[in-house]
């Protein structure tokens, strides 16, 4: 009985998680991940860690539209960065749904391949918030129709009674 509860919270969950593998870069290259928003609010999250030697690798950000930029070697925006390490997280809350990319770039100085742990994530735990003039609002329109059916009700029961 409690098991239907807690299978239904799980699933309800704003956490979706979709990348959580080994990527392997090649010496000065990169791999991305796509990532469709269509929902507001939102975060993505990505983590990284590196698994093979004492490596360096940055993980971004990008619009759609800047990947294309980026492969074709212009000029582009990076919407959020790590820091090039062995480990980092960078987590980006997105304005507007569109395409992303994350980007995994290998920026050792030295040659051969990285192996990098990458656990990309969609957090859609963003609440918003009323004005306080609008919670106000709601809550005497709230009090209104509740004491308004409050009303109603004790009529009728006391024409009933008296009958």
């Amino acid at each position: 009985m409690i098991l239907l509860p807690v299978l239904l919270l799980a699933a309800a969950s704003p956490r979706v998680e979709l990348v959580d593998q080994v990527y392997t870069v090649p010496h000065s290259d990169w791999r991305y991940i796509k990532v469709s928003l269509k929902q507001l609010p939102a975060n993505i999250s990505c983590e990284f860690r590196v698994v093979s030697n004492h490596s360096e690798v940055q993980v971004a950000v990008l619009r759609w539209q800047d990947l294309q930029q980026f492969r074709a070697g212009r000029p582009h925006t990076i919407v959020a960065a790590t820091e090039t390490g062995g480990k980092g997280a960078v987590r980006h809350q997105v304005r507007t749904p569109d395409d992303y990319a994350v980007v995994v770039q290998n920026r050792s100085r030295g040659s051969g391949q990285v192996r990098v742990h990458l656990r990309v994530a969609l957090d859609f735990a963003n609440v918003r918030y009323l004005s306080r003039s609008r919670q106000l609002v709601v809550i005497l329109i709230s009090f209104t129709v509740f004491f308004a059916i409050v009303t109603f009700s004790a009529r009728k029961l006391l024409r009933g009674m008296r009958k």
